[in-house]
């Protein structure tokens, strides 16, 4: 004897083995068709049937149950519940056999649309409205499943269907996955095995890798698109209006930036005050006289946080007519917060008190690093007959830059840092900072060392860095809080913004708080706030400061913008390294590159900022030279297949680490 039974919702046949009981409490032993042995009881039993053998009527049942009208059998239902074993003789005639009772317990169970199941075998037909709108979603389904066939199939070929064209980025970084879209993209890319970006460049909907990447980034923090709105800016009468009580400064300010920067807000000036003594300046371009907390060029620099950079483009924290009023470009009476301190001749800062001033600076000069980095070295600033701008500022600035720099070094000594070298590094050491120059139409990319340690790096760092260390402790000894970058100890969150002062031993000093580029960092725009307060108001300062101690908006901005400038730092670097990929694939694959080892087998290509996985160097010493080959390059994934052709040596002296603890880029 064999049984129809269901189980997990599916209808299935067994061979009795054995029996137990009668009635309502009987049960049976059987072998399923897969060969499993069960036990089954009463109320678990559809049918009971001699022949054929349960495998064949499951095969034959299956098969004739794709054959029964569902329309027809809904149509010879009656209104009240029925078992299948009856509408089975309305819809076969009266000699129904176990095939046909099988075949109609299958489609029933099958087809929820038209009716619903009541219990073992019981069943009834579905209202009519309700059987209506089942069988329009049962088209509406089809349809879709057509269409996303379609959709699959032009892809596959290379072809992106017109209706999936507004929504590329969407399919790529934040999918809707119960779409029809999202489907049809996902089966095309399962069955060309190729990753979703590949597969959108070969049907012309992303020019390069680089779009990939870039739309990553740009879709987690910039969802709204990059740019301003056409009305966000700032009108000559109301830029009027915020400096029309400040002071014009007596100097004759000069700023030093690279040849790209636009928001220029850092200047410096030097005017001698008698015998050897001179008063140094550091000005600091102002928009927070005119952006105010909660407005909506707060809103906005608040959102944003920083400017982003990364090669080939930047994206500003404010827009480009906003800074051009505010940029210390030359030519112009540009509003600042300015710094004044006494130093003498030999480079020494003088026991006079600081002195912070608003007012609107003379820039007579914008100087740029890749004219003048090259001219400048201790020979040409001595030489009096050099026609360098403005050399004998920058050779009393140079020996200042010196002697606070030796002193840094003392308090990093006394935290237990070793000592950094000023200058010019040995030169087989490796390089750190790079500039990245393409091509006319972005193709290609030259990637040359910049120089660091030099004379004029140094001379902007250590201004930079003298200029928050002193408005750190100032707004630390008049208890208003701020954002200040700390450094101590070690671990992960050995570097940190906080809203208390703290040591920032790498640096070397004791109090750090970024105020200097007030125009790209939002932390300094916050800073520059409490700093105008302060210069306005003195000791009231806190009574009418934007922040007062423990603001817990404050504490919050803190938190936001560490986690968003890293952020920011990860996209810059992913950038870079992209574009360290091309520029190897340019020289022509496979190619040949040095590098040195850091650790546990990454490694450094020597003449680009590029980390490569090595494990055959795993045991070899720090800074091993090798020379690699690079097989294959893959710029959606940002890697790279590359072997170990054979170790070389360097010189001892070369030994120095590839990432350093102290913030001599960051100090701007």
């Amino acid at each position: 004897m064999h049984l129809l039974y269901e189980e997990g919702g599916d209808i299935r046949a067994a061979t009795v083995l054995s029996s137990s009981g009668s009635g309502d409490t009987q049960s049976w032993q059987v072998s399923a068709v897969s060969g499993k042995h069960l036990k089954l009881k009463a109320k678990d039993v559809w049918l009971q049937f001699e022949k054929p053998d349960a495998q064949t009527l499951i095969t034959k049942a299956n098969q004739l149950a794709q054959t029964i009208d569902l329309q027809l059998l809904w149509d010879c239902a009656p209104d009240d519940e029925f078992l299948f074993s009856t509408i089975a003789k309305e819809y076969f005639g009266d000699a129904v056999v176990s095939e046909q009772y099988a075949a109609l317990a299958i489609a029933l169970q099958a087809a929820p649309v038209y009716f619903r199941r009541k219990g073992r075998g019981k069943f009834m037909r579905a209202p009519l409205e309700q059987l209506q709108a089942g069988l329009a979603a049962i088209e509406r389904k089809k349809k879709e499943h057509e269409q996303q066939e379609l959709w699959r199939a032009d892809l596959v070929a290379g072809q992106l269907p017109e209706a999936l064209r507004p929504q590329v980025n969407a399919l790529l970084f934040s999918p809707d996955k119960n779409s029809l879209a999202y489907k049809a993209f996902h089966a095309a890319c399962e069955q060309t095995g190729e990753h979703p970006a590949q597969l959108m460049i070969r049907c012309g909907a992303l020019d390069s890798p680089l779009t990939y990447h870039h739309g990553q980034f740009l879709r987690q923090h910039f969802s709204n698109g990059k740019g301003f709105s056409a009305d966000f800016g700032l009108d000559a009468e109301a830029f009027n209006v915020c400096i029309a009580d400040l002071p014009i400064a007596e100097v004759r300010a000069f700023s030093i930036d690279d040849a790209g920067t636009t928001e220029i807000d850092d200047a410096l000036s030097l005017n001698a005050i008698g015998g050897d003594r001179y008063r140094l300046g550091v000005h600091i371009a102002a928009p927070g006289l005119f952006i105010q907390k909660d407005d909506r060029f707060d809103q906005v620099a608040r959102q944003r946080m920083s400017t982003v950079y990364f090669p080939g483009d930047k994206i500003t924290m404010l827009p480009d007519d906003f800074v051009n009023f505010f940029s210390l470009d030359q030519g112009k009476h540009c509003p600042a917060i300015s710094l004044y301190v006494e130093i003498n001749a030999q480079g020494d800062l003088l026991d006079t008190t600081p002195e912070t001033k608003l007012e609107l600076v003379p820039i007579k000069r914008n100087l740029r690093l890749d004219d003048l980095e090259h001219r400048i070295s201790e020979e040409s600033l001595a030489d009096q007959t050099s026609d360098l701008p403005y050399q004998n500022e920058l050779s009393i600035l140079w020996t200042l830059a010196k002697q606070l720099h030796s002193r840094r070094q003392e308090q990093r000594a006394q935290s237990g840092l070793r000592i950094e070298t000023l200058g010019v590094t040995d030169p087989n050491a490796l390089a750190r900072d790079f500039h990245f120059r393409f091509s006319t139409d972005c193709q290609t990319v030259e990637i040359e060392p910049r120089l660091r340690g030099s004379i004029l790096d140094s001379i902007v760092a250590e201004c930079m860095i003298l200029c928050n260390r002193i408005w750190g402790q100032q707004l630390a000894d008049h208890g208003l809080p701020a954002l200040f970058r700390t450094q101590k100890g070690w671990g992960p969150q050995r570097t940190r913004m906080q809203t208390t002062p703290g040591p920032h031993e790498g640096l070397g000093v004791d109090f750090y708080a970024w105020c200097t580029s007030p125009l790209r960092r939002y932390a300094d725009l916050v800073n520059q706030w409490q700093l105008i307060a302060l210069t306005r108001n003195g000791v009231t300062a806190k009574m009418v400061a934007p922040f007062v101690p423990k603001d817990a908006t404050l504490m919050g901005i803190a938190a936001d913008f560490e986690n968003v400038y890293q952020q920011y730092g990860e996209h810059q670097d992913k950038i870079e390294k992209y574009w360290c990929l091309r520029w190897i694939a340019q020289q022509g694959l496979p190619a040949s590159l040095h590098v040195r080892h850091l650790k546990e087998g990454m490694v450094r290509v020597e003449q680009i900022p590029l980390h490569l996985p090595i494990p055959e160097l795993a045991n070899q010493p720090r800074m091993t030279r090798a020379k690699i080959e690079v097989m294959d390059i893959d710029l959606l994934q940002l890697t790279a297949v590359a072997r170990l052709v054979e170790l070389e040596d360097i010189p001892e002296s070369s030994e120095t680490s590839p990432s350093s603890t102290i913030e001599i880029g960051s100090a701007k």
